[in-house]
């Protein structure tokens, strides 16, 4: 927290006496019974169902019988975090993008338990402290987490198959406008972290190939490389270590990018078609979530759908997977030639 706001100090964003004021305001302290006034608690502990379910119903005994207990897991079930509590209707998921003090996103996901009230209460909240709160169905991955999830697993299974290295495949969705690639943000996030998130989400799926985790990754996690934290990942970050460098090569390059690109639209457009959030919410999550350089529905809508549909179809076709298949609205929409209404 110290260095994210000097961070602020050192871009104008906070000034020297307001940096001391929050750090002021910031209790430290390892008793659950220093909660007891909290209004609002938000647990950010291991990604653990049974580990969270503890820890809620300790806080159950402590906070007010009205204070509003949340989570900020990125990809586990809030109804099954919900069920642990004797009053499961104040409970709800915040999720914060990290780090949070700087990234405006917030997705908002009751549970099947939540109050029917509560939802809109955090939205207002969450604005009130500067947020952007999108509102997501309770769902593995959410929105962000969900979606996202070609961006990196397809540019593995790429990796896999020995069409490029990494430092071609991130070069190629930079040329998109990304303004970091899936290997260099997979090490960014750490690949134990990014590897987890991905079998939870495959297995909540109940085994869905779309979300299949790669075994390129796993070894990445079993060796240790998990990536800048270790200074080994799909790079090297040693000081004496090279850096790789890209394939020049345009069309493969478009190759490689238009084949994970169609992937993140058919899914942001089965998002939509499995009512996880409206298309606002999912153009914004996905723009103020990761950073995208454009909403995926409207990008889907600027290339045509019937080109998206026909790139998906063409993958299916090549590897006989359903990973490939077109979201059901995608095929309304690419054989009428209508535009996604956003």
């Amino acid at each position: 927290m110290d260095r994210i706001l000097t961070r602020l100090v050192e871009k104008g964003r906070i000034s020297n006496s307001e940096c001391h004021e929050i750090a002021a305001n910031i209790e430290r302290s390892s008793e659950l019974s220093t909660c007891s006034t909290c209004d609002l608690v938000i647990e950010a502990i291991i990604e653990d169902l049974d580990v969270k379910k503890t820890v809620f119903q300790s806080l159950e005994k402590v906070v007010a019988p009205d204070a509003i207990l949340a989570s900020n897991t990125s990809s586990l079930s809030i109804t099954g975090i919900a069920s642990a509590l004797e009053r499961p209707e104040r409970f709800i998921g915040l999720h914060f993008f990290n780090p949070a003090p700087l990234m405006p996103l917030v997705e908002i996901i009751p549970a099947l338990q939540t109050n029917a009230q509560l939802p809109l209460r955090c939205m207002h909240m969450m604005k009130a402290w500067g947020k952007e709160p999108v509102l997501a169905k309770d769902t593995p991955g959410f929105i962000v987490n969900r979606v996202a999830r070609p961006f990196y697993g397809e540019a593995l299974r790429i990796l896999e198959e020995g069409i490029a290295d990494a430092s071609t495949i991130d070069a190629a969705m930079k040329d998109l406008g990304f303004k970091m690639g899936p290997f260099e943000l997979m090490d960014l996030i750490g690949n134990d972290v990014n590897y987890a998130v991905t079998t939870s989400v495959f297995n909540a799926f109940y085994q869905d190939p779309r979300y299949r985790p790669s075994l390129v990754q796993k070894r990445h996690v079993e060796a240790g490389w998990l990536g800048r934290k270790t200074q080994r990942g799909y790079y090297d970050y040693r000081e004496s270590s090279p850096k790789s460098s890209p394939v020049h090569d345009v069309f493969l390059r478009e190759q490689i990018s238009e084949r994970i690109l169609v992937m993140l639209m058919n899914e942001a457009i089965d998002a939509v078609f499995m009512d996880i959030a409206s298309p606002h919410d999912i153009e914004l999550a996905m723009t103020r979530g990761v950073n995208y350089p454009k909403g995926l529905l409207a990008w889907a809508n600027e290339w045509s759908l019937s080109r998206v549909y026909a790139a998906l179809e063409n993958l299916r076709e090549r590897y006989q997977e359903d990973r490939y298949r077109p979201s059901p609205l995608l095929r309304a929409h690419a054989t009428s030639r209508t535009f996604l209404e956003i």
